[in-house]
C-alpha cells in the first residue's frame, strides 16, 4: 500500500470497494461486473484497485468470507444463547435456519448460476486454504458449545457441513420439489451422529 493513504483512507477505500461490488455482483453477476465499473463507482483510478486486490475474484472472495463469517457468527450466537441446553432437534433446526439464511444472501445466486466454479478456479490455493481454516475455526467454536461434540473430529464435521452447504449447487439435479426434505434429512443425519454418545 502506498504511504499516501492513511489507515483510515485504506479502510474507507476497501469498504467502498466491497459495498459497491456487492451491488454490482448482485445486479449483474460476476462475469458482467468489471473492474472498470467497480472503480468508476468507487471513484478511484484502476491502478488503486490493484493496490487492494489482485483481481475482482479475490475481492468477491473477501466479500464471501465476510458473509460466511456473519452467518456462522449468527449460528454460534444462537447456540451460545441456549446456555448449554442444546438438543439434537434444536441443533438441526439451527443448521437448517443457517442454510436458509445463506440462501437469502445476495451471494446465493453466484453459487447457483454457475459462476461459483469460475470464481474458485481463479483463486490462489492459499485463499481456498484460508477459507477452510477459518471455516474450521468457526466449527470448533460452535462445537465447543455442544457437550456431545467433545472428542469428535471437527474437521470431518466441518467438511460435512460444507458439503451440505454446497448441495445448493445441485438443487436442480436433486429435485426442487424434494430439495428441502432431502436437506433436512442430511442435516438430521449429521446431527444424530454428532449427538451420539
Amino acid at each position: 500500500m502506498p504511504k499516501t493513504f492513511s489507515d483510515r483512507e485504506r479502510e474507507y477505500i476497501r469498504d467502498k470497494l466491497k459495498s459497491e461490488s456487492r451491488l454490482l455482483f448482485s445486479q449483474y453477476g460476476v462475469k458482467k461486473t468489471t473492474v472498470d465499473e467497480i472503480v468508476k463507482r468507487v471513484k478511484i483510478p484502476k491502478g488503486t484497485f490493484y493496490l487492494f486486490y489482485e483481481s475482482k475474484e479475490l475481492l468477491l472472495f473477501d466479500i464471501i468470507m465476510e458473509e460466511q463469517a456473519a452467518i456462522q457468527g449468527e449460528l454460534i450466537n444462537a447456540v451460545a444463547g441456549l446456555g448449554g441446553k442444546i438438543t439434537k432437534e434444536r441443533f438441526s433446526a439451527l443448521i437448517y435456519a443457517l442454510f436458509k439464511r445463506a440462501t437469502e444472501s445476495f451471494l446465493f445466486p453466484v453459487f447457483t448460476n454457475g459462476e461459483y466454479e469460475l470464481i474458485f478456479r481463479k483463486l490462489p490455493p492459499e485463499a481456498l486454504a484460508r477459507n477452510i481454516k477459518e471455516d474450521n475455526k468457526s466449527i470448533e467454536k460452535l462445537f465447543s458449545l455442544i457437550p456431545q461434540a467433545k472428542g469428535k473430529d471437527m474437521s470431518v464435521y466441518g467438511g460435512a457441513i460444507r458439503g451440505i452447504t454446497l448441495l445448493a449447487l445441485h438443487k436442480d439435479e436433486i429435485g426442487e420439489l424434494i430439495f428441502d426434505d432431502a436437506l433436512k434429512l442430511l442435516i438430521d443425519g449429521l446431527t444424530e451422529k454428532l449427538f451420539e454418545v
